[in-house]
């Protein structure tokens, strides 16, 4: 009797293990985001002192997170990589879109470009999913 007793206990005990797991949500794995732009010898300085001195501050607003920044070169190609963590699509297209429409930032990139020495070309971005 007592084992039969102990046996449904152990049983019973199980299944509300097992149903209060599968109630319990699973915190999805963020995201992450690989931003590459190209940038030029002859303003990379500017261009770095730009990042770091004024979108690093705002995108802090924001909570953009960086992970890591990189410089890579191919032949006479130099390009800025950096890649940001989000939590998920939906915040990281939210947070762009506040950032860009940041009046100090939109204030920012109009004094600091110019047309004869750009500080930034082509801007590529991918959104990263990980995988098993």
């Amino acid at each position: 009797m007592i084992k039969k007793f102990l046996f449904v206990t152990l049983v019973a005990m199980i299944f509300a293990a097992v149903d209060v797991h599968s109630q319990t949500p699973q915190k999805a794995d963020p995201i992450h985001q690989l931003r590459i732009y190209q940038i030029f010898d002859n303003t990379k300085a500017a261009f770095h002192a730009r990042f770091k001195e004024h979108a690093m501050r705002i995108m802090k607003r924001y909570d953009f997170k960086i992970i890591s920044m990189w410089e890579a070169r191919s032949g006479e190609k130099l390009e800025f990589v950096y890649l940001l963590e989000w939590k998920d699509e939906a915040t990281m297209t939210a947070k762009w879109k506040a950032f860009l429409a940041d009046q100090e930032w939109i204030d920012i990139k109009k004094r600091t470009n110019s047309d004869s020495a750009p500080l930034v070309g082509e801007i590529q971005s991918r959104v990263l999913f990980k995988v098993d």
